[in-house]
């Protein structure tokens, strides 16, 4: 059996190519999200997928980056897949079937080029911030905490973990603006 898996980085992105395409060649289930890719945790359709697929299945993907874009966790998810006796399909990198040696071969080398490319955006990214941040531009992420709400409720006699139950923020974040406002 087919098995798809398709996801977008953010909600404002759609699945509705990736979920075409895998649909188009053939799979019979489909999972897709919308989360990050940087790591798996939290990637709740993946792990589905992963439970799903049983001996004998292929997981497909669209892109190599759909999956993973680290070259550990990627190698994590196909020894998981080849321990159960499930292969492995990239639709746009066609020779990518991990049933073959060669589809294993270009997977791991493809991997590689793809966690090159994530850390080369990632040092581009922090660059431009030490170049906003020199020029005076950037702010960093606005507060999302209110302090005088937590100051407020800790001051009514309410102790951090039900502030932070209240508000819908870590216990951690009460404790940092109690200490910074003390």
């Amino acid at each position: 059996m087919l098995v798809g898996y398709a996801r977008v980085s953010s909600v404002g992105q759609s699945l509705e190519v990736q979920l075409d395409q895998l649909k188009a060649a053939g799979c019979e289930k489909i999972f897709g999200e919308k989360r990050s890719g940087t790591t798996t945790a939290g990637r709740d359709a993946l792990a589905d997928a992963m439970d799903f697929v049983r001996e004998g299945d292929v997981l497909v993907v669209t892109r190599l980056d759909r999956l993973a874009r680290s070259i550990m966790d990627l190698r994590q998810i196909i020894d998981r897949l080849a321990a159960k006796g499930v292969a492995f399909r990239c639709l746009q990198q066609g020779a990518i079937d991990t049933s073959r040696s060669d589809g294993k071969l270009l997977l791991n080398i493809l991997a590689s080029f793809a966690e090159f490319e994530a850390d080369i955006r990632r040092e581009r990214q922090r660059d431009g911030i030490e170049k906003a941040k020199a020029a005076g531009v950037y702010r960093g992420r606005p507060a999302s905490i209110e302090g005088d709400k937590v100051r407020a409720l800790h001051a009514q006699g309410i102790g951090p973990a039900d502030i932070a139950r209240q508000l819908g923020i870590g216990r951690a974040s009460v404790y940092r603006h109690l200490k910074a406002a003390a």
